[in-house]
C-alpha cells in the first residue's frame, strides 16, 4: 500500500507549557523525558492497531544502544519504555499520548510511523522533536524536589558570577541566555564534537542518558584544549586576536561566534567564562546547574595537597613551580543522582571546565561529589584529589635565592585556601555562602581529620617528600608580625593608602630591613608589572607597634594595571639574627560608578528609554568610549554604543530604547569601557508588566 502522508498537529503550546519549555523559541516540538506530551494525527486511513511508531536518534540507532524505539498502541503508558496511548480517535484524525522512559537518550529524535494493511506495510516520516533531561520528573536522574530551584537553575537565564578577592567581594551580571534563538541546537552539536563521539559516536550517543557522562564529556567541550572546543583560554594578560575574557557579558555571543566561525574557538576566556558556558549548555539540556566562586582557591598542579609560593630577597612573588593560588577561582555545580557511588554521595557535583590539569588524558573535571569532598573520600570518582586541593590546600611561603638554588621557607598556612565558597541565592540577586558544604569548620578538629584522611588516601601520610618542609621550620617562630592595611578607597582613578603595620613580638629591641614590592596581578595572582618598590630600615622597641605609610599615585599605578584590576604588595621583613617574615596583601581595586535608570513603565512590546548615566572620575580626558547592553526578553542580541570622549569630571548621558518581549522580572546587564577604564559593569532589574 502506498501510504498517504499524514498531517500531524505537535501541539507546540500546550506541549511545551506542560514540559517546562516555552522558553525556547522554536518550531520544533522540545519535550522532556519520562512525561507524556500528545500528538494529533489527520488522514491516517489505518486503525490505530496496525500502527507502529518508530522513535529513533543518532548515527547507527539501535534497540541494544536505547537509540531506537518502536512501539505501538497501548492501553496505558510506561515510564521504562517508549509507548503511546489513544486520548481520541475519529474517522479522519486521532490525537495519541507518547511517553518516554525515564532514562531516555536525550538528543534530537526523528519520529515516524509504520501502518500495515493486508500483508504489507509503509513507513511516514512525521518530523523531528528533541528530548531533554527532566528536573520535575521523579524518576529523572537530576529530578529537584524544590519547584523554586528548578526555576532559578534550569528555567533562569539571568545569572550573577561573584569574583575580587577574600577582603572585598565582587559581583557582575551575566547573560546566560540558554533558550535564546538557535542556541538548544548548538548545545545538541557540542556534543557531536567531542572526542568521545569523534571515536565512537554509537557509544557517545547511548552514554547520553547520563548526566554524569554529558557533564564530563561537556567539561571538556567548553575549553578548546584537545578538541577545538568552544573557548579559548588565555591567562597571559595581553589579549590580541580576541577579546578580553573581562569583556563578555553572557554566553549567547561565545556560543553563536563558535557556531559561525565554523566551530573554531572563541578568543578568549577565563575561569568565569568557563563556568559561564557551562551553565548555560547544562541549563538547556535540563541539568540543574550553577555557578561557584571560590576564594583564594589552590591549583596543586602535582597533587601534594600543597601549594608552593616563591619570593626573592626583594620581596618579588616569582613564577615558579607550577602551583598557583588563584584569588578566585570559578566552577559548576550541576545537580544529579551518583547510582555509581551511592546515595550519600548523590546531590551537587563540581564540574569545572577551565583546563588546569589533564584527567583521563585530556582537559576535563568531574563531576565530583560535592559529599565526597567534605568528606575526604577522595579516591571516588571524578576528579575528588584535584577539586579538594582547591579548597583545602596546605600553603608553603618560601624564600628562593636563584643564585645559590637554596629555598627556605618563611612560613606556612593550613587556613587560607577555599573561602567565602559563593553562588547566587534562588530567586534574589543576593550572594549565599556555601563553604560548609564543602569543609568542616576550619581549624576545627573534623576538619583535619578529613585533611589527614585525604592525605592518606592519596599515599602521601607514609612517603617522604624531600621538597617538604622539616618539622623544625614549620615550627619555628618569627620575632615580629606584621600586615597590609587599607586607608582609604579602592578605586580606579583614585591614590592607593596603605599602611604596613609591624610588631615586636619579643621583649628586646629589633632591627628590621623591609624590601617592599607592588605589583599589577592577574586574578590569578600572576605577576605582569612591577608598579612601584621601595625599601626601609626600622627599629622596634621590645612590643612596639609601627605603622608606615604608603602612598602609590594614579599615574604611578595606571599604565601598568591589568583589566582585572589587581595589586599584590608584598614586604619581606630581613629581621636582624631573626627569620623573615613575608607580608603580602592581594588588593582588587573598584571600577568607578555607572548608573542605570528605566525611564517610565516597561510593558510587553512597548517601547521604553532607559538612561546610562557615567561621570568621568579622573584628571584627564578618557576616549574610545563603548557602551554595550544586553538582556534576553528585553532586546535582541547585544546593542553597541558608541560615545564621544568625556573631557575631565565630565559626564555623560546615554540614551537607548527596549521593546520588552515578555512580562516578569528581566535583567538588562551594561558594559561600559573606554581607554582608562575597562569593562565597567552594572545590571539591573526591569519589572516588565502585560
Amino acid at each position: 500500500v502506498a501510504a498517504t502522508q499524514p498531517s500531524i498537529n505537535w501541539h507546540l503550546k500546550e506541549n511545551a507549557r506542560e514540559h517546562h519549555t516555552s522558553k525556547f523559541s522554536s518550531d520544533e516540538l522540545i519535550v522532556r523525558r519520562g512525561q507524556a506530551y500528545t500528538l494529533t494525527f489527520n488522514g491516517m486511513e489505518q486503525p490505530e492497531q496496525n500502527l507502529i511508531f518508530i522513535a529513533e536518534t543518532g548515527p547507527k540507532p539501535s534497540k541494544a544502544a536505547k537509540t531506537l524505539a518502536t512501539f505501538g498502541i497501548s492501553s496505558t503508558a510506561s515510564t521504562e519504555s517508549w509507548s503511546a496511548v489513544l486520548q481520541s480517535s475519529s474517522s479522519s484524525s486521532m490525537s495519541v499520548s507518547i511517553s518516554s522512559p525515564h532514562n531516555a537518550v536525550i538528543g534530537r529524535y526523528k519520529l515516524s510511523v509504520q501502518s500495515t494493511a493486508s500483508g504489507s506495510s509503509a513507513t511516514a516520516n512525521l518530523g523531528t522533536f528533541v528530548l531533554l533531561f527532566n528536573p520535575w520528573s521523579s524518576g529523572d536522574d537530576v529530578y529537584l524536589p524544590s519547584q523554586a530551584e528548578c526555576e532559578e537553575y534550569v528555567l533562569e537565564e539571568f545569572g550573577i558570577i561573584f569574583a575580587g578577592n577574600k577582603n572585598h567581594i565582587s559581583s557582575f551580571g551575566w547573560n546566560f541566555g540558554q533558550f535564546q534563538g538557535d542556541i538548544l541546537s548548538i548545545c545538541l552539536s557540542i556534543m557531536d564534537r567531542s572526542l568521545y563521539y569523534r571515536q565512537d559516536p554509537v557509544t557517545d550517543v547511548s552514554h547520553r542518558n547520563d548526566p554524569k557522562y554529558v557533564g564530563r564529556v561537556l567539561s571538556a567541550m567548553v575549553n578548546a584544549n584537545d578538541d577545538q572546543g568552544v573557548v579559548l583560554g588565555n591567562w597571559s594578560g595581553s589579549y590580541e586576536g580576541g577579546k578580553n575574557p573581562t569583556s563578555w557579558t553572557g554566553s549567547g555571543e561565545i556560543l553563536q561566534s563558535w557556531k559561525k566561525s565554523g566551530f573554531k574557538p572563541v578568543r578568549y576566556g577565563q575561569c568565569w567564562v568557563f563556568a559561564a558556558v557551562l551553565t548555560t549548555v547544562l541549563r538547556c539540556l535540563g541539568i540543574p546547574t550553577r555557578t561557584i566562586t571560590n576564594f583564594s582557591s589552590a591549583h596543586d598542579a602535582d597533587g601534594n595537597l600543597r601549594v608552593d609560593e616563591f619570593y626573592d630577597a626583594s620581596g618579588n612573588h616569582l613564577e615558579k613551580g607550577a602551583d598557583s593560588i588563584w584569588n578566585f577561582h570559578v566552577w559548576n555545580e550541576s545537580w544529579f543522582t551518583r547510582s555509581d557511588l551511592g546515595p550519600s554521595y548523590s546531590g551537587w557535583q563540581v564540574l569545572d571546565a577551565t583546563p588546569q590539569e589533564e584527567s583521563g588524558g585530556i582537559y576535563q573535571c568531574g563531576p565530583a561529589s560535592r559529599n565526597a569532598i567534605k568528606e575526604g573520600e577522595v579516591d571516588l570518582e571524578y576528579d575528588c584529589p584535584f577539586v579538594f586541593a582547591e579548597v583545602n590546600a596546605d600553603c608553603m611561603y618560601w624564600n628562593y635565592d636563584s643564585a645559590t638554588g637554596k629555598k627556605t621557607l618563611i612560613f606556612s598556612k593550613a587556613t587560607e585556601i577555599g573561602e567565602s565558597i559563593s553562588t547566587k541565592a534562588v530567586g534574589r540577586d543576593d550572594r549565599v555562602d556555601v563553604t560548609r558544604d564543602y569543609k568542616y569548620e576550619e581549624g576545627s578538629k573534623k576538619e583535619r581529620d578529613t585533611f589527614k584522611k585525604a592525605r592518606k588516601k592519596l599515599g602521601l601520610e607514609d612517603k617522604f617528600d624531600p621538597t617538604a618542609p622539616t618539622p623544625k621550620e614549620i615550627e619555628q617562630k618569627p620575632d615580629i608580625s606584621g600586615k597590609f592595611k587599607v586607608a582609604g578607597s579602592l578605586e580606579v582613578g583614585k591614590d592607593l593608602n596603605l599602611l604596613l603595620v609591624l610588631e615586636n613580638l619579643q621583649s628586646d629591641a629589633k632591627t628590621v630591613h623591609v624590601n617592599m614590592t607592588a605589583w599589577s596581578t592577574l586574578y590569578t595572582r600572576r605577576p605582569i608589572r612591577e608598579i612601584w618598590k621601595d625599601s626601609i630600615s626600622v627599629t622596634l622597641s621590645p612590643k612596639e607597634e609601627k605603622q608606615f605609610p604608603i602612598k602609590i599615585k594614579y599615574n604611578e599605578y595606571q599604565q601598568q594595571l591589568t583589566t582585572d584590576k589587581t595589586i599584590q604588595v608584598t614586604a619581606v621583613c630581613h629581621v636582624e639574627d631573626g627569620i623573615q617574615v613575608l607580608v603580602k596583601r592581594n588588593i582588587a581595586l573598584d571600577n568607578p560608578a555607572i548608573d542605570v535608570q528605566v525611564l517610565g513603565e516597561a510593558k510587553v512590546n512597548k517601547e521604553v528609554d532607559v538612561e546610562v548615566v557615567f561621570t568621568n572620575p579622573i584628571d584627564a580626558e578618557v576616549m574610545d568610549c563603548v557602551l554595550q547592553v544586553e538582556g534576553c526578553d528585553l532586546l535582541t542580541g547585544i546593542l553597541e554604543l558608541r560615545i564621544p570622549p568625556l573631557k575631565a569630571k565630565e559626564k555623560s548621558s546615554t540614551k537607548f530604547k527596549l521593546i520588552p518581549s515578555e512580562a516578569g522580572a528581566k535583567h538588562l546587564l551594561v558594559n561600559f569601557s573606554c581607554d582608562k577604564f575597562a569593562d565597567i559593569k552594572t545590571f539591573k532589574m526591569v519589572n516588565v508588566i502585560n
